[in-house]
């Protein structure tokens, strides 16, 4: 499996929300992102049963993945990760940018297996944390990972506030990526944040997911979003 960079030569991605892109003008939308030069594209899969909510699905990915070579950046808020897993991972695996796929290890009587089946098929697997989970409960699947992502709020809707405790999550994670000298990513989802981003990266965060509290800002032009997040991220 092949996994990240070390953590010492790690700089902190930023992976647009496409869930937060004009939708009706999807392919416009993307090309601006990727002259932007961002790092992922993260793609927020919603099942109406794991969370309230009904999103992307199998055909968007596979179109983005043979236009852009980003990686795809696919996270799985569905109840049954075991179809749906190499499904998407294979998605991955096809894509030209390659791509994660995580998954709620909660879903899943044996996490590990279809981790295991996520990597056979051409993804690079990660689990995400709900607010409410302790990280070092998953800590015997973190070897098995190459993505940790930690929800900062209740998954399944944009535009809702930090749940502060969800920095603590972030901070564990780094902590057990050091104790058990592993070299997964950590990112974080939810309201990042003009104000956030800056105590995101203290605490650990490698990869922020970026939606409408700041890279799709409704307020400023997408160019001037941009370079106002890497200027947060610099600091």
């Amino acid at each position: 499996m092949e996994r990240s960079r070390p953590t010492a030569d790690r700089n902190v991605l930023i992976a647009p929300s496409v869930m937060c892109a004009d939708l009706l003008d999807l392919g416009s939308d993307i090309d601006e992102l990727v002259d932007l030069s961002v790092d992922w594209l993260h793609l927020d899969i919603m099942d109406a049963h794991y969370v309230p909510n009904l999103t992307l699905g199998t055909d968007l990915c596979r179109l983005l993945g043979a236009r852009y070579a980003l990686p795809l950046d696919m996270h799985l808020m569905v109840d049954d990760p075991d179809q749906w897993g190499p499904l998407f991972a294979s998605i991955a695996g096809s894509a030209a940018g390659g791509g994660y796929v995580t998954i709620h290890p909660e879903t899943t009587w044996h996490p590990a297996r279809t981790l295991a089946a996520i990597s056979d098929s051409g993804g690079k697997p990660g689990i995400a944390v709900d607010p409410a989970a302790d990280i070092d409960r998953f800590r015997n699947l973190l070897p098995l990972c190459d993505l940790v992502l930690v929800m900062s709020v209740n998954p399944g809707y944009a535009g809702q506030k930090l749940l502060p405790w969800t920095l603590d999550t972030v901070r564990d994670a780094a902590r057990l990526r050091t104790e058990l000298g592993l070299d997964y990513r950590i990112e974080i989802d939810g309201n990042v944040s003009w104000q956030n981003i800056p105590k995101m990266v203290e605490a650990g965060a490698d990869v922020l997911v970026a939606g409408t509290s700041s890279l799709f800002d409704p307020a400023l032009a997408r160019d001037e979003a941009a370079t106002r997040m890497r200027s947060l991220l610099r600091r």
